[in-house]
């Protein structure tokens, strides 16, 4: 009788912590195992090794389950110049986390994802803009500044699960009417997901512009104007 009475205790006590141990490996961020969860779960940031202080920035990479198209990396823009040395995306880690939530919640509820065209430009970066360009209706002045200069603006759009970009009526960096919220000469899909687009950043604590669908900035989070360039050489693989 006291034998099997050991025995069942013993049995019970296996299972429970068994039971504690899986509950345990569920929940540790550090033992998931697959680059999906990771992806997936705007709380549990890609661990690797940083060139930037973390305080004032946060990047935002592939692995974070979005896509980048950093234009301006490129000579796939309006000034048909590269302007940045290489493709990063930086935010204000309070921006940078908000976008995070929205792309989990486009990936969960419609399986899309945020494709990010433009992110932090450092002034002397809009100062090469606008040597390119000096026409404020186009590009700020950089004696002024802008929201991207502040690291609290981002260009983007939103793909399927393919990667295809949702149709909105016009390319990123469009200067015409075509491209203003106040448009409605449209297909009712550009304007529903213009809506889409719309409607989750704002909820956010985003704030569009008249001109231009693709862009939303964050204000009131007191980020200054600056000057930091990236660094290339050592930059994180997407």
């Amino acid at each position: 009788m006291y034998l099997r009475s050991f025995i069942l205790i013993g049995i019970l006590i296996s299972v429970i912590g068994c039971r504690q141990s899986q509950k345990e490996n569920r929940i540790r961020p550090e033992n998931i195992s697959t680059q999906e969860d990771v992806k997936t779960d705007p709380l549990i940031k890609v661990k690797h090794d940083i060139d930037y202080n973390d305080a004032e920035w946060s990047e935002l990479l592939e692995a974070d389950s979005m896509i980048l198209d950093i234009r301006y990396a490129s000579e796939n823009n309006f000034t048909k110049t590269q302007i940045y040395d290489c493709p990063r995306c930086f935010l204000r880690p309070e921006v940078a986390k908000r976008i995070r939530r929205i792309n989990f919640h486009l990936h969960r509820k419609y399986n899309w994802r945020l494709k990010l065209f433009d992110c932090y430009r450092p002034r002397p970066y809009q100062q090469k803009l606008w040597d390119i360009v000096p026409n404020p209706i186009y590009v700020s002045d950089p004696s002024k500044g802008s929201m991207h200069n502040r690291g609290a603006a981002v260009d983007l759009t939103i793909v399927d699960i393919e990667g295809k970009e949702l149709d909105m009526g016009t390319e990123f960096d469009h200067f015409g009417e075509e491209a203003h919220k106040d448009y409605t000469g449209l297909s009712d899909t550009i304007l529903h997901n213009r809506q889409i687009l719309d409607e989750i950043m704002v909820g956010n604590g985003f704030k569009g512009i008249q001109s231009e669908w693709w862009h939303y900035s964050i204000s009131g989070l007191e980020s200054e104007l600056s000057e930091w360039i990236w660094e290339c050489e050592n930059s994180i693989p997407k």
